[in-house]
């Protein structure tokens, strides 16, 4: 019987920011036998506002994953057990059954993220955890293997014809009675992978959906049946999304005022300072740049539309600066990060942060503080080839701007029409506390900018 000093602890779901209730788990980056770190990213997490990396408080080896992947898990809620060595055991650290090793983990101090703060009293899962933890000794010469072989044999095969994989693959394989002899390897120089494990111990009908599910979702959606109706559960960014959208599109009164824009000039200065790359080395300069320091500049000349509507108080609350909230089609769904004091930003300081925004949003790194406390929001619906629309404002704040699809269109320019580069801007806004003149002199000090972007010289 070993004799080391073992502690199992519990890492739970924290509360990854702005009080979040649940989280449910995309993606595991360990499995059981694996060595962590303090610090390591063990998985990975999708809130309601965004998908976040969870690193590991403590040292130590993966003794159980309590949840698989895809499930939604509240606050506080044991997620992962990490054996410890060195630690100061709870009592009972053999095996022993569900009812006895629950209680070992009641005096275990918790530790938590820098910040994070898990709710107390969630379930224990010690019982869960035993049984994974005792069946590679116990269970294991009984499980379901694919390879109607004794245990004995594969250690006379691998002697002299060993499968290429680590040793938490290994340890996996064991668990679930896998022979790795009968896997086929996917990884480099033919590695056995998780993935592989866990295809071969699938069922037959379910390894391929899994794999096509994971690899090339699209080839899986190709796979349904034509005609054959398909139902994908609203969670996450997405869920909080449409209660979002539908609280403010039933509580705020909107109103949406249009302004066709001659942006010639505009769209000549982006070409130029991209070209000239004056903004600083590798800084990125598109027309939506452009149209977020116009619209910045605008307000700056109006800040009364940089507000909110307090209910419980009957109050317009005027803002201290500018958080610029800009909508961003993820895979995840819709989100609106924001930077903050936007307004104080010189052109190359907007230029750089904007590129950042982006760039963190495509990879579905956005913090949950990045989308909270915004103010004012743009939306780029021209990407898509839309000429414009009318945008629906994200709660507590006044206004949103859609910028639109920049076309080349016959204008009247100097008393004669010429071809001329036209987009159609619009913008919503709380007619609770932006009236009819407010909305539109935003509005059209905005397109005037754009119109002459020079005014950001003297206006800004």
């Amino acid at each position: 019987m070993s004799t080391d000093v073992r502690a199992l602890r519990e890492f739970k779901m924290p509360d990854v920011g702005e009080g979040l209730t649940e989280a449910e788990i995309l993606k595991w980056y360990v499995q059981p036998g694996d060595t962590v770190a303090d610090g390591q990213v063990v998985c990975e997490v999708e809130t309601a506002k965004a998908a976040v990396e969870l690193p590991i408080p403590f040292n130590g080896t993966v003794e159980a994953l309590h949840f698989p992947e895809g499930t939604t898990v509240d606050v506080g809620t044991a997620i992962i057990a990490i054996a410890v060595e060195g630690a100061t055991p709870a009592p009972a650290a053999p095996p022993a059954p569900a009812a006895a090793a629950a209680p070992a983990e009641q005096p275990e101090r918790r530790e938590v993220l820098v910040g994070y703060g898990p709710r107390t009293g969630s379930v224990q899962r010690r019982a869960r955890r035993t049984v994974v933890a005792a069946a590679p000794a116990a269970v294991t010469p009984a499980a379901p293997a694919p390879v109607a072989a004794p245990v004995p044999a594969p250690a006379a095969v691998v002697a002299t014809e060993r499968p290429l994989a680590k040793p938490p693959v290994r340890k996996l394989a064991k668990d679930l009675g896998i022979d790795l002899r009968t896997v086929l390897p996917t990884g480099p120089d033919g590695i056995i992978t998780r993935e592989d494990v866990h295809a071969a111990a699938a069922p037959p009908a379910a390894a391929p959906a899994a794999v096509a599910a994971e690899a090339a979702p699209t080839e899986a959606a190709a796979a349904v049946p034509a005609g054959v109706d398909q139902r994908i559960p609203v969670k996450g960014v997405r869920k909080a999304t449409a209660q979002a959208m539908v609280a403010s599109a039933f509580t705020a009164p909107h109103v949406t005022e249009f302004v066709q824009v001659d942006v010639t000039r505009t769209m000549k200065l982006v070409r130029k300072l991209k070209e000239s790359g004056e903004l600083g080395p590798g800084v990125r300069v598109s027309p939506l740049l452009l149209v977020a320091k116009a619209l910045l500049t605008a307000i700056r000349r109006h800040p009364e539309i940089n507000a909110s509507w307090d209910e419980a108080n009957q109050e317009i609350v005027l803002k201290g600066q500018v958080n610029l909230g800009i909508a961003a089609a993820t895979p995840r769904g819709l989100i609106v990060p924001n930077i903050k004091n936007a307004g104080a930003l010189t052109l190359a300081g907007l230029a750089i942060e904007l590129g950042v925004l982006v760039d963190t949003a495509r990879q579905g790194r956005t913090a949950p503080a990045d989308m909270t406390g915004g103010t004012v929001t743009i939306t780029n619906v021209g990407v898509f080839g839309v000429d414009t629309g009318t945008p629906i404002l994200n709660p507590g704040e006044a206004a949103i701007l859609a910028f639109g699809a920049v076309r080349e269109l016959p204008w009247v320019h100097k008393g004669k029409v010429v071809p001329r580069q036209v987009t159609t801007l619009a913008l919503s806004f709380d007619h609770r506390l932006v009236d009819g003149e407010l909305g539109s002199k935003v509005l059209a000090d905005t397109a005037a900018i754009l119109e002459q972007p020079k005014r950001l010289l003297t206006w800004g």
